[in-house]
């Protein structure tokens, strides 16, 4: 495929509040998303390799191949598998399944085949939806040795009596696991992880919507000062984090925070889920976000099952690793078929979840812990020009507020988080008071946690 180049999120669009999208970018991700959409990927193989190409030409991303046979904890990483073509035809040379039409014809990791067969012997072979029936479902044996063709149920209807040549023109064989990383050093070693699987064939919201949103989120950090160092991670579900994990276990205590950015392409309300822990900073960063976004929204708490944060949770590592999605995985009858397609993904979903995702980032870049230098009585804020640095704000008494909580609160013990939590007030709000008081000399900055 040949792929223009990632556009970039610009300044002004990774800095504008949560609302409306007049510089397009939800629109350019949505370009990404269908750009990528043809590619036949899987948790191994040619079309991962293609799909971090396309990225590469834009971030700064390493590309690792990690043998297959490799210990990767519980689990050993897979033979290599790449298909080429893929059909059914029936007596008369035409092909009823075509993967050509639709790389979803095929189950996932499907050993090669060519044989012709009955229709009584291809049936236990073939997969449908029969309460979807112009649907085609997804399925996968990834370490099952086994074959098989998806189709609708009106394609299966329509199938007769009568012989059907088989092939599947594929391979399975010793190879290599392939993801993608990039590290985004920051002032401190200690990193946020953004983790985003890339195994999925043509489905648009799971998960090129979360590579699309998550190699923006790059792109806009790239362009700024960090105090954190950021690592983004592009791999294959499951395998991929255990492999990862198991390849940086003597580096995992440098991650202080962490997200899953998955299926957030959808019109459903944005959706955040917790992490193991529960009261992590990133769990907190992310409620005060959703609160006052603006959009509907919901915060559900962990278990273990979902994507890669169920890996990065498991009670050995432990790490403050959340989920972003917009209508949570199974929730939504076009998950896994093929209606997860471009008409299903929307530019405004895209927007909006990027958009989120950097007001939480801004919560773990400004959260500071600040100490009032004139803590006995409330100083006098008109002599300081307070009032007036108010004047230039959209609600002034909402400003006004904001000072008075972090003048109160700031006694060395309460962050920024703290305090919008507490106060019931934007942190966005909370993080210029603090800025307008350290600018008048009243607070004294600690470090971000």
């Amino acid at each position: 495929m040949t792929a223009p180049r990632l556009p970039v999120a610009s300044q002004q669009a990774a800095a504008q509040s949560l609302g409306d999208d007049p510089s397009g970018v939800g629109a350019e991700m949505f370009g990404v998303v269908a750009e990528l959409y043809p590619i036949c990927r899987s948790i191994t193989g040619d079309g991962v390799r293609q799909t971090l190409r396309y990225l590469s030409r834009d971030l700064p991303l390493d590309i690792h191949e990690v043998p297959s046979g490799t210990r990767v904890l519980d689990w050993t990483v897979p033979n290599e598998w790449n298909i080429r073509d893929a059909y059914i035809k029936d007596s008369r040379g035409r092909r009823v399944v075509d993967f050509q039409l639709s790389n979803l014809h095929v189950v996932s990791y499907s050993v090669p085949v060519h044989a012709r067969m009955t229709l009584a012997q291809l049936r236990p072979h073939l997969f449908t939806l029969p309460d979807r029936p112009d649907w085609i479902p997804y399925r996968t044996s990834y370490y099952d040795e086994a074959w098989g063709f998806c189709l609708s149920e009106t394609q299966l209807l329509g199938l007769g009596d009568g012989d059907y040549e088989v092939r599947i023109d594929s391979s399975l064989a010793p190879g290599h696991l392939t993801y993608g990383e990039v590290l985004l050093a920051g002032k401190r070693a200690d990193e946020v992880l953004i983790s985003t699987h890339i195994c999925h064939p043509s489905l648009a919201n799971d998960n090129l919507s979360g590579i699309a949103v998550s190699a923006f989120l790059a792109r806009a950090l790239q362009g700024r000062e960090r105090t954190f160092s950021y690592r983004f991670l592009f791999i294959p579900g499951t395998i991929g984090s255990v492999t990862w994990l198991a390849l940086n276990e003597d580096r995992l205590h440098l991650i202080r925070h962490g997200l899953v950015v998955a299926g957030v392409g959808d019109p459903g309300p944005v959706t955040y889920k917790r992490s193991r822990r529960g009261d992590a900073v990133i769990d907190r960063a992310a409620g005060i976000v959703l609160r006052h976004c603006g959009l509907r929204s919901q915060v559900v708490d962990f278990s273990p099952y979902g994507y890669d944060e169920r890996q990065y949770g498991s009670p050995g590592f432990n790490l403050p690793v959340g989920v972003l999605s917009r209508t949570p995985h199974g929730q939504y009858p076009e998950y896994h078929t093929s209606a997860d397609n471009l008409e299903f993904v929307t530019p405004a979903a895209l927007a909006d979840s990027l958009r989120v995702c950097l007001a939480m980032v801004e919560i773990l870049e400004d959260d500071r812990t600040y100490v009032n230098t004139s803590p006995k009585g409330e100083p006098q804020l008109g002599r300081r020009g307070l009032y007036r640095a108010m004047g230039g704000v959209p609600d002034p008494g909402t400003m006004q507020m904001a000072i008075l909580w972090v003048l109160n609160l700031s006694d060395g013990s309460h962050s920024l988080l703290d305090i919008a939590e507490r106060s019931g007030l934007p942190f966005g709000t909370v993080s210029e008071a603090a800025r307008l008081l350290a600018g008048r000399s009243l607070l004294l900055g600690q470090s971000a946690r």
